[in-house]
């Protein structure tokens, strides 16, 4: 699978091109999409574009050994991880996988489970897999270049499975790539989605952003931060707790977390993959490296305290404390 064949997705192809030819791949990529919108295929191309011993500035060759091995999902050293039954792994299943990516790579959940013989309430990614891969992360890999896993619907894994996983996650070894594809990412533990390099696969092929009715309170909030105004930064905190709703101190936060991806990007030396106009290459320059990660743990948490009805003035305190200290 090259780029060209992915039908749209014209932007994000484009920034994952570019991370490989500039030699900065983040160690995980969570692709999230909507049923059937074209991660799957899109990751295929991502990772031979990755392997490709011919690759042009914007492509892979599609003729050598290695895209080859990887269009049959054949290569040594990439493996697919689905849900299964219960007691299964994915390499149980594996031929009826390949004939489903084969015959149709943009599938959808419910034809996955159909061509596994499943159903949605059996089917799981299960510790037994999260033990597998493991063992399999422990050997060198097979060509002596990348090892990368493929996590499809990672929300499907179980919390034991999810804690074995997630130190790998966070300091895989050398060389090791993880590409995780979701459809509900706030099903996926919050610490997982933290290390991952986010990408919206939005259905009309475009990267889709989180909206926010009041931007320039998130302007306000970061300016604060990175000049170490604290006053000015509790004093948007209070702001951000008096929002009208719930609902809309979450879209604050989501929106917060989408403008840390882009500050990421910016520190990452990656700005074409930012998709938002603002001020974030100069909130890039005047944070740590380390915060764009630390913030979106703050972020996720307080998205949880707001769904306990944890008081809105603690809460936001709690933030700009958090992100104040790790600026």
């Amino acid at each position: 699978m090259t780029y060209s064949q992915v039908q749209g997705l014209d932007q994000v192809k484009s920034a994952l091109a570019g991370m490989v030819d500039a030699g900065r791949v983040p160690h995980a990529i969570l692709f999230h999409e909507d049923e059937g919108g074209g991660a799957f295929p899109l990751a295929l191309a991502f990772l031979q574009h990755l392997y490709c011993s011919s690759r042009t500035a914007s492509d892979s060759c599609g003729g050598c050994p290695s895209c080859n091995r990887i269009s049959k999902l054949i290569h040594p050293d990439v493996h697919f991880i689905f849900p299964t039954a219960s007691k299964m792994v994915s390499l149980d299943y594996i031929d009826k996988f390949r004939a489903l990516v084969q015959e149709n790579p943009g599938f959808t959940s419910s034809e996955l489970l159909d061509a596994l013989g499943l159903d949605s309430k059996n089917s799981v990614i299960a510790v037994s897999e999260a033990k597998s891969l493991l063992e399999k992360l422990s050997l060198s890999a097979l060509e002596g270049g990348y090892r990368s896993v493929v996590i499809y619907l990672p929300e499907k894994m179980n919390q034991e499975a999810a804690n074995r996983l997630l130190k790998m996650i966070e300091e895989p070894p050398l060389k090791t790539q993880f590409v995780l594809i979701t459809h509900s990412p706030e099903k996926v533990i919050p610490t997982i989605i933290s290390r991952c390099q986010r990408i919206r696969v939005a259905p009309e092929g475009a990267a889709r952003l989180t909206e926010f009715a009041e931007p320039e309170l998130l302007d306000d909030f970061m300016s604060a931060l990175v000049s170490r105004n604290l006053p000015a930064a509790l004093d948007a905190g209070d702001r951000i707790a008096a929002l009208p709703s719930r609902e809309s101190a979450k879209a604050f936060c989501k929106f917060a977390a989408d403008a840390m991806r882009q500050i990421f990007l910016h520190q990452q030396g990656l700005p074409q993959m930012a998709v938002r106009e603002g001020h974030y290459a100069e909130w890039a320059a005047k944070c740590r490296k380390t915060f764009p990660r630390q913030a979106l743990e703050a972020l996720s948490r307080a998205q949880t305290l707001i769904d306990r009805n944890v008081n809105s003035k603690i809460l936001f305190t709690d933030l700009v404390d958090r992100l104040y200290m790790n600026i």
